[in-house]
Order: C-alpha cells, then structure tokens, then sequence
C-alpha cells in the first residue's frame, strides 16, 4: 500500500483502509482471479458515502460483499473496489401491532444471518435466505433466490448510495424485477433538477434492505431453515471454492440438467472443474486460474446451444481484463 495515500486519505477525514493491488482472489469464494488497482475498506456507511465523493467521475468501481458471485479476470481489475462486509452490517428488527415485522440490515449482513434472526423471532418468509452464501446487497443487486423464494418478494425498501454519495430511500416501484434480474426504472424516479436530469443515470449500489415479514412459528421456520441446509449441502459442492450456480435457469428448465445432458459433468480445464455433484457448479479444485473458468464457462454454453439450441446466461458476474 502506498503510505502516502493513506496518510493523504486519513487527512480528507475517511477512516477506512485503503490498499493497492489487492488479491481479489482473496476476497472472491472462487478463490481465483487478479488483483484490484485500489481496494478500499470503509470503517461504515458514512465513511462509504464520503469516500465515493472522494473519487474521480470516471474511476471504475465495484462494490463487493462476500464475492460469493464474482468473478475478476487474471489480469485484474482496474480500478476501485469497495468491500461492505465489514462496514455495512447493521440490522434492525422492529414489530408491527398484527404480530410480524420489519428487518432492516445493511448491505454487508449475510443472507443467511436475516433468516436465523426472523426465525428467532417468529417472522416467516425468510428462511430461503439461509441457501444464499452472499450477503443482502448482492441479493438485492440479482434478485437471489433458492428453494422456491426470491430475495424481492419480501423487500419493502432499499437505501442506495450513488457516486456522489448521496443516499436514497428507494422502494420495489422504482425497479423493474425479474428472475435474477433488477433494474432501476431511471426516468420514473428522477430526483434531481430538470437541467441535471443525466445525473440521475449514475451508479447506485443498495446499502440496506428493509425486508417485511408476516408472523410465523419460530420452530416450523427453523425446522425449515435446517431442511434447506441439509438439501444445500447434500446436492452442491460445498466443499470445493465454488460460486454457486453459474447459469441462470431458463424457463422451464434447469442449466444444470442441459449441462449434464452435455456430457460435461466433471468437464476439467487446468484448475476449474464443472462440478460432478452438480452440473451448474464450476469448482476450483486447487490451482484454477480465473480464464479456466471462463473456458469451461464458454464451453458450457457452446456446448448447450449445440445439442438444445439454448443459450444459458451468467448468474455470476465477470470483471477486469484477461492476463
């Protein structure tokens, strides 16, 4: 790390950490990949907001929680990421007079820590959440999902921070939300003068989710909690650095089943694998570089469109540039 430029950040008044050339694979559950130009952990979300004021207009950034979705070319990425895990994990419970209630947790808190405290405290709804290995804001940001629930169906608002860090108060009307899908409807939700109009185009990254719950039976959700647990860990690779389903079903179908019909389960190239427990898994079995598994990745897909003429699109998101 360059120690003038954490003296220089300490002295603006942020009181994260700054870094340079970070190890993405660090920090990414594929434990593979390049290194970030500039990483920045900030001590909480203001300190976030401030830093993003901090940077300049074009500089590329990406905001990572668990990297449980991620992926950086070995050439690394180019410009600054920004990690929540640590900074952003608040969370809230607040009860409504018929019995359920509302969480409130920042970006950073792992999905699965949302399902056990509804549980606990006899929320239903949420228990799909403890088959997410992300945390909140990369749910929000794909609209995870699993076992028959999405992350959207019980959110009942976000806060975002956007290039300028400014913070918004945002609800499910503002986006438009598919199957591993969310997209800001700009247009409809402008907030800033018609001679600025542009500006609301930036970059916004989800910060918190207020998810609203009915009342439930704590023990039937954590008897369900466990159920899903055991399902998770008796069909996907657990033990191997994986980031979890790599093709988006399509309609009707399952990527996994398409890739099987292939013939490619337990397909290698270098380091990566495509998983023999399940096909829509791509493992690092101990040396994979980030372009193997984007070769097995491309022959995935050359390989379905072929035999079925379907073309299966990325759940996991790819950064950065080839070695």
């Amino acid at each position: 790390m360059d120690m003038s430029e954490q003296a220089a950040i300490g002295r603006s008044g942020l009181r994260g950490e700054l870094r340079h050339d970070e190890p993405m694979a660090r920090h990414v559950s594929w434990r593979a990949g390049g290194c970030a130009r500039r990483s920045y952990s900030p001590a909480d979300l203001a300190d976030m907001a401030a830093f993003l004021r901090s940077l300049p207009g074009d500089e590329p950034v990406c905001v990572v929680g668990l990297g449980s979705n991620l992926l950086v070319r070995d050439g690394g990425f180019g410009g600054t990421v920004i990690f929540t895990h640590w900074a952003l994990r608040g969370l809230q419970l607040t009860r409504n007079l018929d019995g359920g209630g509302e969480i409130r947790a920042q970006a950073g808190v792992a999905g699965p820590k949302v399902a056990r405290v509804a549980a606990l405290n006899n929320l239903a709804g949420a228990e799909f959440l403890a088959g997410i290995p992300g945390t909140v804001g990369g749910a929000l940001a794909m609209n995870a999902g699993c076992y028959g629930g999405e992350t959207w169906s019980i959110v009942a608002g976000v806060e975002t921070v956007d290039r300028h860090g400014t913070l918004r108060q945002r609800t499910p009307a503002h986006y438009t939300i598919a199957y591993r899908s969310v997209e800001r409807r700009c247009r409809q939700i402008s907030q800033v003068p018609a001679a600025a109009q542009g500006t609301d185009h930036t970059e916004e990254w989800f910060v918190s989710a207020t998810f609203s719950l009915p009342p439930g039976d704590g023990a039937r959700s954590r008897a369900r909690i466990k159920e899903l647990l055991s399902q998770r860990i008796a069909t996907q690779p657990l033990g191997e650095p994986n980031a979890g389903s790599v093709f988006r079903n399509p309609p009707g179908d399952h990527a996994a089943r398409l890739i099987e019909a292939c013939g490619l389960k337990g397909r290698s190239i270098g380091g990566a694998a495509i998983s023999a427990k399940h096909a829509n898994f791509i493992v690092n079995t101990g040396s994979a570089t980030a372009a193997d598994i984007e070769a097995l990745i491309a022959e995935a897909q050359q390989a379905v469109v072929r035999q079925f003429g379907i073309r299966l699109e990325q759940e996991v998101r790819v950064i950065g540039e080839p070695a």
